[in-house]
């Protein structure tokens, strides 16, 4: 749904709340080395407040438990990657969120060259949950994507920039 191995990102059908934002993270060969191995060992989300379980690089149909404390509250987020792409110039992954997510959808992370320009792309698509509590909440969670995106375009930035 998120397609992270194009570089035009399709239109959808509409049945999901679409997102696509995207940030420099570097410049040059080193730069692009290390958000290249980063993305693909959830550095996206692990610098970003997240805890991912089980650590370790990205797989395929690979399971993964997503936690965020909040206010001292536990949220956990089972999601499932669907996706794993290893391009000379274009590398991230997507995942597809599970039961007991707050939200129903999918998000991709992708790193990828422009010219020496080092970028860290993230595409979403997200619709209310259909358990409770999370879909009477479903507003409150959409602001905090917006902060929580913000997070991610940080997340690989080099420190200097």
């Amino acid at each position: 749904m998120t397609s992270p191995d194009l570089q035009t990102w399709p239109a959808s059908d509409g049945s999901h709340r679409r997102s696509e934002v995207s940030a420099v993270v570097g410049s040059g060969d080193a730069d692009w080395d290390r958000a290249a191995r980063e993305v693909l060992r959830w550095r996206v989300k692990t610098a970003s407040g997240f805890a991912v379980e089980p650590a370790g690089p990205v797989s395929l149909g690979g399971l993964a438990t997503v936690t965020v404390r909040v206010f001292g509250v536990a949220i956990v987020e089972p999601v499932q990657v669907t996706a794993v792409i290893e391009k000379p110039d274009w590398v991230g992954f997507s995942y597809k969120t599970l039961p007991g997510h707050p939200v129903s959808g999918e998000e991709a992370f992708i790193v990828h060259r422009d010219g020496e320009e080092v970028r860290l792309t993230i595409r979403s698509l997200t619709r209310a949950a259909p358990q409770q509590p999370w879909r009477a909440l479903y507003p409150v969670l959409l602001v905090a994507q917006l902060i929580v995106r913000r997070r991610y375009l940080r997340a690989l930035r080099r420190e200097t920039l």
